[in-house]
């Protein structure tokens, strides 16, 4: 009697879920497939799965406070988000699209007057912005997704001891579960002892009642470091050194980095703003300067971020848009590559077209599951023409994209699903070609330390290998 109940009540679990996935209007036709696949497979454990990883939500009342504030910050401080009419002005008519576009989700417009030095390695970053850290005087905003109590991650909460011990205000946050284990540490208790106010975004403290209220993979991503609301880093670095000691075969991490000045770091002060009121929501609004100092024969720039509680599919549609109106180059360096169906079609359609397409990728990658799904790609995309390297020094973590000598990309978004649904990410898109020329010698350095990836090589991969990434890839859209 108790197991025909207990059959019973699961079958109907089952078909609830089922129809749960088949009713959602958010889900692609590939990720309810995918979904389905996983109930089918795991009838018992499928439940629990989608219970866990199915649905992207952080729990009761989260995303109306979360729009409410930013709400509130629009309304309280509107110049920072710049101007419609600024984008027509300066922007050549093929590219205001993507421009366009990138504003439609932040409200984020294109701002005149930044300046962005491309950094040229690991060492003078971390120099540079500890040397900017001993030099601010009234306000110091970091947030960081990993934050390692290693030798960067130790020089920059000690740089910010210094700076709260002198007056300067000081706030550091770190995600939950990138940065868990800094949480413990007796550093991070140091830097609160000594006046840095901490605080941590999308906390896991609790993870049964993240479990079974929210998601533990929706995660804060950004990296974000703001000097007294005038100087700022962006890029796709975490507060760690390059040897990453949590995974180190794969070091050295390899990162670009750039120190901006001008209108585009208030509109990362906001940025910052949003995330810190979500968990202190008693810090008063005007705790964040907001300081719109143009530079002379600065560039216009915009910010574009994203997170789930945006409406959906916002990245891959805005980089489409981007790729779209590419006339003569499209270069993109990214760790992991899990794209949906609008991006991958795109960037194929892109170099149909005749665009030159070039997409650099890691040779070993920290997540054997994305290096799989990623080559399942790859026959596809150089059939259509793309050339692939991949990076043999290290992890290559740059995020980076650049398009006819004139537009560039640069911050923490991933071309994966993740970056793409779950994380909370910040970019800054630069129309400069002296900038964007910079980079593009960045990117071919890292094809100068790269091998390329031929058609008849990914011929004469073994139909076992072939049958393996193509599995994977099918899970794709639950990764």
């Amino acid at each position: 009697m108790l197991l025909d109940l207990l059959v019973t009540l699961h079958i109907l679990t089952w078909l609830a879920v089922s129809l749960r996935v088949l009713s959602r209007h958010d889900l692609t036709a590939q990720a309810r497939l995918a979904w389905l696949v996983v109930l089918f497979i795991l009838p018992y454990g499928g439940v629990v799965v989608y219970w866990m990883f199915g649905e992207v939500h952080l729990g009761f009342n989260f995303e109306h406070r979360y729009n409410k504030i930013i709400e509130q910050l629009n309304s309280n401080f509107p110049a920072v988000l710049g101007k419609k009419d600024t984008m027509t002005e300066v922007i050549d008519q093929e590219y205001q699209p993507a421009f366009a576009y990138s504003a439609s989700v932040n409200g984020f417009h294109t701002t005149l007057g930044n300046k962005a030095e491309l950094l040229p390695d690991a060492k003078t970053t971390e120099e540079r912005m500890i040397a900017d850290f001993d030099a601010a005087t009234d306000h110091i905003h970091v947030m960081y997704y990993i934050w390692l109590d290693d030798g960067m991650g130790t020089a920059i909460a000690e740089a910010l001891m210094r700076a709260a011990k002198r007056g300067v205000q000081c706030r550091a946050m770190v995600d939950g579960m990138g940065s868990r284990k800094l949480l413990r540490s007796p550093l991070w208790k140091r830097m609160e002892q000594a006046g840095v106010e901490v605080s941590m975004a999308l906390p896991i403290d609790n993870i049964l009642k993240v479990m079974l209220f929210s998601r533990i993979d929706l995660r804060n991503h950004r990296k974000i470091t703001i000097i007294d609301g005038k100087i700022g880093y962006v890029g796709s670095r975490n507060s760690a050194d390059p040897e990453f000691r949590v995974k180190p075969k794969y070091a050295p991490w390899v990162d670009i980095m750039l120190r901006v000045r001008g209108p585009i770091v208030a509109q990362n002060q906001m940025l910052f703003a949003s995330d810190w009121l979500m968990e202190n929501p008693d810090t008063p609004f005007d705790s964040f300067p907001f300081i719109l100092e143009s530079q002379p024969d600065g560039c216009p720039a915009q910010v574009f971020a994203d997170g789930p509680t945006q409406r959906q599919g916002t990245t891959p549609q805005f980089l489409s848009t981007l790729m779209g109106h590419a006339k003569r180059s499209l270069v993109i360096s990214t760790p992991y590559f899990v794209p949906d169906f609008t991006l991958i079609n795109m960037i194929c359609a892109t170099a149909y077209r005749g665009v030159d397409v070039t997409i650099i990728f890691p040779q070993k990658n920290d997540s054997f599951i994305v290096a799989a799904t990623s080559h399942s790609y790859y026959w596809q995309l150089l059939e259509a023409g793309v050339k692939i390297y991949e990076y043999k020094p290290g992890l290559l973590h740059a995020k980076t994209l650049t398009i006819d000598d004139q537009i560039s990309l640069v911050g923490s978004t991933n071309l994966d699903l993740r970056s793409f649904d779950l994380n909370y990410e910040n970019n800054v898109i630069f129309y400069d070609k002296a900038l964007t020329e910079e980079i593009i010698t960045r990117q071919e350095s890292y094809i100068a330390d790269s091998v390329e990836v031929t058609r008849s090589e990914v011929r004469k991969w073994p139909i076992y290998y072939r049958i393996w990434i193509n599995i994977v890839s099918t899970m794709g859209p639950l990764l």
